[in-house]
């Protein structure tokens, strides 16, 4: 016996990459250059190594699943400083719960978020298409029926708020939402968050902000889901942030969640048993992390190099647009699919059909003309890759 629900799940997009790849063979004597995974490639600062060396003794101790006070304290005031939010408006331990990286959290929201049945009916989960795979697969496990909403040029590529009926959101259980977004780069501004927040609460939806994005911008730095309801106690939100991409550490698995007190109380129960707790030197090298603006400030003036390389290279082909957030390039090649196995054919470069960022059938369609490129690899490299792929496209 097994659970059904798993068959359901879309195969992972690296999985479907692979499988269409597999029979291509990039020319021999040119170097693979990886541009599939959002995997930072910028050193981690020296200041991660310093803290869990400095607290190598702790190796040995059970961590608390609500973290460190020192940890979400260290959180807190980072919120308030980058937010604007003000002194005292987050309260570590009542809106903070720090977590082993994002993708966990984000999974575990709908088992938080979604009850058996709404208003008599099955529960919906809204979110973009495309979209970041777990978003997809928490709400398949938990048995709700999901709604996409298409995130297109046409859109601003941010789902259209107008687009959901009445009667979608008397079902609706949780919303989620990435700003800045996964693949476009787009940003969604306060007035947009203010009015997600205020339709939310109306139907008692929890909205989900997946904001690890949120430090990789271009000029200005995009506004947070809690600036959208500071003036309360954040009722019916959760915003979600990781050192991933923000301090180039993804191998530290750390981050957290914040928000709605009776979500993150609920939030924290539901970890005790189902996940893994932060190592303290870990925690210990995140507290210092989330104090320190020097190495993110330096790590996305690397970012912005990079989309000016991409800008001078691509032009204006393949309906290049500078994104505002994030480290993405979306680009429109008419087949996403075609375009993907070309380049690895004829330029050894490795990049994600934007089909790929669905769970198939009509929501793939926003994105099945796209390929998604990420800008981590060094400068070189990237003019490398970007070369390459105006030679082949």
């Amino acid at each position: 016996m097994h659970n059904p629900r798993i068959d359901q799940l879309a195969d992972y997009p690296f999985d479907r990459l692979r499988a269409l790849l597999k029979d291509a063979t990039p020319p021999a004597g040119l170097a693979p250059i990886v541009l599939s995974i959002g995997e930072p490639q910028h050193p981690a600062p020296k200041l991660l190594t310093d803290a869990l060396a400095a607290n190598a003794h702790l190796w040995n101790r059970y961590p608390p699943v609500e973290g460190t006070p020192e940890l979400r304290q260290a959180i807190a005031d980072w919120l308030a400083r980058r937010f604007g939010l003000g002194a005292g408006a987050v309260d570590p331990a009542r809106h903070v719960l720090p977590v082993a990286g994002t993708r966990e959290a984000l999974y575990m929201a709908a088992e938080l978020a979604v009850p058996e049945r709404k208003n008599g009916r099955t529960p919906v989960a809204l979110m973009p298409a495309p979209y970041y795979h777990v978003y997809g697969g928490a709400a398949a496990m938990r048995g709700t029926e999901t709604v996409f909403l298409p995130a297109t040029r046409q859109t601003g590529f941010l789902p259209d708020l107008d687009a959901v009926s009445p009667e979608t959101w008397a079902r609706a259980a949780i919303f989620y939402l990435c700003s800045p977004s996964n693949p476009q780069g787009a940003v969604a501004d306060l007035g947009y968050l203010k009015r997600a927040v205020e339709l939310c609460r109306r139907h008692d939806v929890v909205l989900a902000s997946d904001e690890c994005y949120s430090e990789i911008y271009d000029d200005v730095p995009p506004p947070g889901l809690l600036q959208a309801c500071a003036d309360d106690d954040f009722g019916n939100v959760l915003v979600f942030h990781s050192l991933s991409k923000r301090s180039s550490a993804a191998g530290l698995r750390s981050g957290f969640v914040a928000g709605d007190p009776e979500l993150i109380a609920r939030f924290k129960r539901l970890r005790a048993y189902a996940a893994a707790t932060i190592p303290l030197p870990v925690q210990a090298a995140s507290a210092a992390l989330w104090s320190d603006e020097t190495h993110v400030n330096e790590s996305r003036a690397l970012y912005r190099a990079k989309f000016d390389l991409a800008g001078r290279i691509l032009g204006g082909r393949f309906g290049f647009v500078r994104p505002k957030g994030g480290f993405f390039l979306w680009l429109d090649v008419g087949d996403g699919e075609k375009a993907a196995r070309k380049l690895w054919a004829e330029a050894a470069l490795r990049v994600l059909p934007g089909a790929y960022m669905s769970r198939g059938g009509a929501d793939a369609e926003a994105g099945r003309a796209y390929i998604r490129v990420t800008l981590v690899q060094p400068t070189d490299a990237t003019a490398e890759a970007l070369q390459r792929l105006v030679k082949v496209l």
